[in-house]
């Protein structure tokens, strides 16, 4: 889905339709591999230790390609008011492929 860079919207700070600059809200960091709570991790530190249910460490481990996983992901857009510098955060959208171009 292609995105022009700039469109005239409504700025309800300007209280009037003004050019506004579109992008992407990034996703964030993702965490690292070394997490605390990685099972292998957990076992080698003893949280397991004596008999009975182990709770969450006794579940084997699920393949990653056998998890169902969703086809799109969804992006919200910021929309940022070439006037007052203030952005508003569009309704997200699922969709497979966003460019701004």
């Amino acid at each position: 889905m292609k995105i022009p860079k700039k469109s005239k919207r409504y700025c309800p700070f300007c209280n009037e339709h003004t050019e506004q600059k579109v992008d992407i809200v990034s996703t964030g960091h993702k965490r690292g591999t070394l997490k605390y709570g990685s099972l292998w991790r957990a076992k080698k530190r003893g949280a397991m230790p004596g008999t009975g249910n182990k709770g969450r460490y006794s579940k084997r481990a699920v393949k990653s390609r056998k998890m169902k996983t969703k086809t799109t992901t969804r992006k919200v857009l910021i929309y940022t008011c070439q006037k007052c510098k203030k952005s508003l955060h569009a309704r997200s959208r699922r969709v497979s492929k966003l460019m701004i171009e």
